[in-house]
């Protein structure tokens, strides 16, 4: 009989593994401009944003770590925000207002939602004071950036449970988002990059999950 610890790592990775499967790594593109989406888009352009990996030790062969990240690109925000109206059935101006918010605040800073399963529950929480996970923004230029804010997500909602359907209840879910701009002004995703992603490394091994960028 398997232990419930046991159920909870393969329920985690099962949700993870339907989400995407049949979804090969595909690249994605940084361009901003106008989209013509519909809201049943929204799904493809979830998983093109979506990344998901696990982390095993090796010394116990057994998964530490499973993280599950939507980076809330431009391309992200076009199509959610018109999966939203539709959803909640917004008027022409409220989805404009919307819209500009959201594209306002892409301009601002990186935004990512994340859920992620660790093997002791104490590790899930990224926001203590000593976390066993430290989470950087990086890319194959060299940069490397700590997050601005990581807001915990106590209780998923409707709203979470709907539009990142990778969030479950063993798994804790996160909003976290980094500067734009580092302190000398270079951006802390480089143009001349070629990806990007997120680090969680601790004590118990590091993974990286990553976007990878198609020329423009």
């Amino acid at each position: 009989m398997l232990r419930p610890t046991m159920l909870r790592v393969r329920s985690a990775a099962l949700v993870s593994l339907i989400f995407l499967l049949g979804c090969a790594e595909q690249k994605v593109s940084m361009s901003e401009g106008p989209r013509e989406y519909v809201a049943t888009d929204y799904d493809q352009v979830l998983r093109l944003w979506t990344r998901t990996e696990q982390l095993t030790n090796v010394n116990m062969m057994d998964n530490v770590l499973t993280a599950t990240a939507t980076y809330e690109s431009w391309d992200f925000r076009w199509a959610y925000v018109v999966r939203y109206s539709e959803d909640y059935r917004l008027t022409v101006e409220q989805r404009r207002a919307l819209l500009e918010r959201s594209l306002a605040e892409y301009q601002d800073q990186h935004s990512f939602y994340l859920a992620l399963y660790a093997q002791k529950y104490k590790w899930n929480d990224l926001a203590a004071k000593d976390p066993a996970w430290i989470v950087r923004l990086i890319d194959d230029e060299g940069n490397e950036t700590a997050p601005t804010s990581i807001q915990t997500i106590k209780r998923p909602g409707a709203i979470e449970l709907t539009y990142f359907p990778y969030t479950t209840p063993w798994r804790s879910a996160f909003r976290i988002t980094f500067p734009r701009k580092q302190r000398d002004g270079r951006n802390t995703i480089s143009t001349a990059s070629r990806w990007f992603g997120l680090r969680f490394a601790g004590a118990q091994g590091n993974q990286e999950l990553v976007w990878r960028i198609a020329p423009e």
